[in-house]
């Protein structure tokens, strides 16, 4: 069986699909190679979007020897022989190592004097970031290339390409099931294609089904995209857009995201970006947490929906977290003001020119008295949903007077 990935591999940067921001005639990593000028360079970014491809077109573009590796079963002596090989050569070879970011601090300290010399090109790809994962000497020694999913419009000229390679008949239908399901994962399309070629010579929908019944997504396994996930999700909430909300909890939880994890940053969310304007959003989304860490899936998908949706509709208030952040930054800026005496539990007694602690339920539920040393301001509430109420009846308390 032919293997669609390896016929359809580009090899330059006019063949790559969906990477323009990297392949184009103008853009520096294709300048820098074609000038035999590229330093060592680290590439992320999702499964399938041409990361090892791009490291062969480097070796091709630069006329370099080649050679692959995976960080799960690289070996320090693999790399030895290979520096030692060309120790003294005119030519250095490409180092290519995929899934960078497991490798083990020794690894990386194996190659600092080589890449500190130049005596090899290294080139490292990864599904995450290797900022987080590679230490500070390697990343200062080279440069974070981010390669993005490949859209369906790039995908879909891929597709037309192996189709005439291969000499396949793929109905209309079928052709946008194969785009549309790949998640923007080019080798994901072409297996996909490749598989189902050999059920049928005439592919279907109902064939591609039978491979794959749900389209790919990205999951949140991925440290990057847990997190962005997440981050969209609370964005979208703060951003009162409840469709945008509940789309990205389905993206976390499609993705095999944890119930208690999304919870737990909903009941955040309801104080931070909620708050005062409507205080029963921190009960909901307490009892959300409560509710799913004892039910789990699926049911505990309903309740997630019912919280997002919830506090996508309620009025926004963040007074609360600007309070004690105004509050906690004062006091590690040295503002420690001293309690008044009628304040302190263990002062018993007081001088005469010391005031006594006024009982407010004495007076009504509310006396005038200082309870700061001197005047501070952290506390700006807003005239939103619950919290304007809260506004006002504070704000009527300063009409009272001590007589």
């Amino acid at each position: 069986m032919s293997d669609f990935t390896q016929l359809l591999r580009p090899s330059t940067f006019d063949e790559l699909v969906g990477q323009e921001h990297l392949s184009s005639p103008t853009s520096p990593l294709r300048i820098l190679c074609e000038k035999f000028a590229l330093g060592h360079s680290f590439f992320y970014g999702p499964a399938g979007t041409g990361k090892t491809s791009i490291a062969r077109i480097i070796a091709k573009t630069m006329d370099l020897p080649f050679y692959e590796f995976n960080a799960t079963s690289l070996k320090i002596d693999q790399l030895r022989k290979i520096f030692e090989q060309y120790k003294n050569a005119l030519q250095k070879p490409l180092i290519f190592i995929d899934e960078v970011h497991r490798l083990a601090k020794n690894q990386q300290e194996v190659l600092l004097p080589v890449m500190e010399n130049n005596s090899v090109l290294v080139i490292g790809a990864s599904t995450e970031n290797p900022f987080y994962s590679l230490t500070s000497a390697i990343r200062s020694r080279s440069m974070l290339f981010e390669l993005k999913h490949i859209t369906n419009e790039s995908l879909s000229n891929l597709l037309q390409r192996a189709l005439q390679v291969n000499s396949l008949e793929v109905d209309d239908e079928a052709k946008e099931y194969l785009v549309a399901s790949s998640g923007g994962d080019a080798r994901a399309m072409l297996k996909l294609l490749e598989f189902a070629s050999n059920l049928d010579s005439k592919i279907s929908i109902d064939t591609l089904k039978s491979l794959r019944p749900h389209a790919l997504a990205a999951g949140s396994s991925e440290a990057g995209v847990h997190y962005d996930l997440a981050s969209a999700l609370i964005k979208s909430i703060r951003g009162s857009d409840a469709d945008a909300g509940i789309y990205y909890l389905a993206r976390l939880i499609d993705g095999g995201e944890s119930a208690e994890f999304i919870a737990r940053r909903l009941v955040i969310l309801a104080s931070e970006d909620v708050g005062n304007a409507n205080p029963q959003a921190l009960t909901l989304t307490t009892s959300t947490l409560t509710s799913v860490s004892k039910i789990g899936y699926p049911e505990a998908k309903i309740i997630l929906a019912q919280a997002v949706i919830y506090l996508c509709a309620s009025p926004k208030s963040n007074s609360a977290y600007m309070a004690i952040n105004e509050a906690l930054n004062a006091v590690k800026n040295g503002l420690v003001l001293e309690i008044p005496p009628y304040l302190q539990q263990t002062k018993t007694t007081l001088s005469d020119d010391e005031s006594p602690y006024l009982y407010p339920h004495d007076f009504g539920g509310y006396v005038k008295q200082e309870y700061l040393s001197q005047p501070v301001k952290f506390v700006e509430l807003k005239s939103i949903g619950y919290e304007r109420k809260m506004k006002e009846w504070l704000d009527s308390l300063k009409r009272f007077n001590i007589e």
